[in-house]
């Protein structure tokens, strides 16, 4: 499984201010629950739950909340442009504003690990955030993360 097999253009998106880091993860978590409040408020919960082990800002303006849930059935995951970044408690103090969440089931270990891998990959490539922060749009936002797959395929 590749993670772009897991984002729909409906779930990337260059939304206007985020006032927090709670706010993001409610917006995320609306996003991958696509309308089912019982799916939004479990993978809300364990997102906060796994950035309370540990903040998932991964540094130079990148954060990758993820968690686990039951509710879950397959792994899904969003992605968020932050027009004003917030404050992610990441290592290097920058705070965030590319934004890749993803929930999984709860059964999910090595697929997570290895999408998470990818993730890693991808937002590690300073050329490729530049371009993610130059995108116009949510459609070449979304191109963009499409060409990333297939300029990598060793990733997918």
């Amino acid at each position: 499984m590749h993670l772009l097999d897991l984002l729909s253009p409906g779930r990337v998106l260059a939304p206007g201010p985020i006032s927090g880091k709670k706010r993001l993860l409610e917006k995320a978590s609306a996003l991958l629950a696509e309308g089912n409040a019982e799916v939004e408020r479990a993978v809300f919960d364990s997102l906060v739950g796994r950035e309370r082990l540990g903040s998932t800002g991964l540094g130079h303006g990148v954060a990758i909340p993820h968690g686990r849930s039951p509710k879950v059935g397959t792994a899904i995951g969003c992605f968020l442009r932050l027009s004003d970044p917030v404050d992610f408690g990441s290592p290097d103090g920058m705070p965030v504003d590319l934004v890749f969440a993803l929930a999984v089931p709860e059964h999910f270990s090595s697929q997570h690990l290895m999408l998470l891998s990818q993730l890693a990959e991808m937002f590690g490539d300073a050329g490729f955030r530049d371009q993610l922060r130059a995108a116009r749009d949510a459609a070449t936002l979304h191109r963009l993360l499409a060409d990333w797959r297939a300029s990598h395929p060793e990733a997918g």
